[in-house]
Order: structure tokens, then C-alpha cells, then sequence
């Protein structure tokens, strides 16, 4: 289980695009999203096919959100070249977190990542920083 969090808050639980197969199929085919969903090494993205509008943070190397937009259905981003990550969640969903440019944000994992089992969000320590980590 991953969490994104920022200034030591938990803004959502987070699933973590980390290989070809989650990367490519994304958010396509779902009609909801809950959290958050972070694609490494990602600069641009596109919601063709998606069935519900999204909010988007692009996100540097240091983990400082440079960008935040929300995007409609079927539609073709444009690359952000200073970002090096990507946080989707469902349109509005940033607004209630309190996320936007500036903030420091990171994502952190349980010792033992298991999606299936569940897991409390993580205390201060015992996670990795960015989706790379």
C-alpha cells in the first residue's frame, strides 16, 4: 500500500503505476477513482477513453508540484518537461486535499507493499520517498 503525503499530512492512499502493464492500462476502463494514482518517469498524459475528468500534478525530481490542471475526458495533455511524476485523482479531489503548486509532496510505502492486505498510513517513518524510491 502507498500513501502520497505532503508536510507530513496523508492526502490519500495512492496506487503506484510502477511497471509497463499498470502504466499502460492506467485509470482506462474504471468509473471511479479513490486517492490518488502516481505514474513515475512521466511528463504528459492523456485521458482518450477515460471515463470521468481528473485532476493532474506534475511533479520534479525534488517533489515540488510545478504544475496542477484539471483535465476533461478524451483529451490529449501537454508534456511539462520539468516534471518527472504524475498524480492523478478524481476532478476536485486536489482541492479537497489542499494540494497545489509549491507543495513539497512524497510517496510513501509500508515496509511489506501489499496492496491486498491493506495498511494504516505510515507514521513518520518506515516509507520511500517518491515514486522511484
Amino acid at each position: 500500500m502507498a500513501w502520497l503525503v505532503s508536510d507530513a499530512r496523508v492526502l490519500a492512499s495512492a496506487e503506484h503505476a510502477s511497471n509497463r502493464s499498470t502504466r499502460r492500462r492506467g485509470l482506462l476502463g474504471r468509473d471511479s477513482l479513490d486517492g490518488a494514482f502516481v505514474i513515475e518517469r512521466c511528463r504528459w498524459i492523456h485521458t482518450i477513453g477515460m471515463r470521468f475528468p481528473i485532476d493532474v500534478a506534475y511533479v520534479d525530481d525534488d517533489g515540488i508540484v510545478v504544475k496542477t490542471m484539471q483535465m476533461h475526458r478524451h483529451r490529449l495533455g501537454v508534456p511539462v518537461w520539468s516534471a518527472s511524476w504524475v498524480i492523478e485523482a478524481e476532478a476536485g479531489a486536489f482541492g479537497r486535499w489542499g494540494l497545489r503548486v509549491g507543495d513539497e509532496v512524497e510517496l510513501r510505502t509500508t515496509r511489506h507493499d501489499d496492496s491486498s492486505t491493506g495498511g494504516d498510513p505510515p507514521a513518520g517513518s518506515g516509507g520511500a520517498a517518491g515514486p522511484g524510491a
